[in-house]
């Protein structure tokens, strides 16, 4: 019997079989149940997990405050997007993509919602005036990798990481496929490393903060379980550039927040204060 698919005339919804992670998606936008969201003391409310895409905004945030500027204290609250908090009324309001993650900023004249995270990135530079050049070609070398990361990483994510880790048949097509895309993208990375300290340059910017959670936790090992097979102590340069990056106190502080997985020092399921992660990190042995 061949394992050949041939796709019907029209497509239907029942493909996905039992698998959680492929079951959270439908084909159909909007919120599925109705329940508010929580709401902390500080200006700024983020509503997210501690995925890659989660971590860079909570990075930003805590680099803002390591700056000490006071006015981006934050609320990170956990959106569980296994149980579906992501399609609650409350999260669709604030993002109609149902993603993580989503902030909402309470101190301006009228509330601004922001969802997508360079889209969060760059309203938080650009409102704090740090880690965006204001000008020049330095300014367009940030955003040309941080849009580079938000085209690339979604094969990184949902290609190989769903294939290689959270399918519950491992196919060797889609492996090689997305495998392949995954070392172009480390072998991009690592080209440009060559010949700066920074991703965009010789200054450390949100493109940093947005590529580091997805390529800089994959060559140190903390994604998929996927160093050995994708063979990333070759891409040299990006494991100088994630060594570095790693060592920041902002980073070893942002990575953690609204992580309800891994050891006990790195799990801060939500965030109300700075005590909240120093106590987490405490645990560290």
């Amino acid at each position: 019997m061949s394992n050949e698919y041939t796709p019907p005339q029209v497509w239907k919804n029942d493909t996905q079989g039992g698998n959680k992670w492929a079951n959270i998606n439908r084909p159909e936008a909007g919120a599925r149940h109705e329940q508010t969201l929580p709401v902390g003391e500080h200006p700024l409310q983020l509503y997210s997990l501690g995925t890659p895409n989660g971590q860079k905004v909570t990075i930003m945030l805590e680099e803002l405050l390591a700056l000490g500027i006071s006015e981006a204290e934050y609320d990170a609250h956990l959106i569980k997007i296994g149980e579906g908090d992501q399609f609650s009324s409350g999260f669709v309001n604030v993002n109609p993509n149902s993603k993580i993650p989503a902030l909402v900023d309470t101190s301006t004249k009228e509330v601004v919602n922001v969802f997508e995270s360079a889209s969060i990135l760059v309203y938080l530079a650009e409102k704090f005036d740090q880690f965006l050049p204001t000008n020049g070609p330095e300014r367009t070398s940030t955003f040309n990798w941080l849009f580079w990361a938000q085209g690339s990483a979604p094969f990184l994510g949902g290609g190989f990481g769903h294939f290689y880790a959270y399918a519950d048949v491992k196919q060797e097509y889609p492996i090689n496929r997305f495998a392949m895309e995954a070392k172009r993208q480390l072998d991009v990375l690592d080209k440009q490393l060559a010949n700066n300290t920074f991703v965009a340059g010789e200054e450390y910017t949100i493109a940093d903060m947005a590529i580091w959670p997805w390529y800089g936790n994959l060559v140190l090992g903390r994604l998929y379980d996927a160093a050995e097979f994708l063979q990333v102590e070759s891409y040299h340069h990006v494991v100088r550039w994630a060594k570095m990056i790693d060592e920041r106190t902002a980073v070893a502080r942002g990575r953690i927040v609204n992580r309800p997985f891994g050891e006990e020092w790195e799990k801060v399921i939500e965030r109300h204060s700075a005590k909240d992660i120093d106590d987490i990190l405490s645990l560290k042995p």
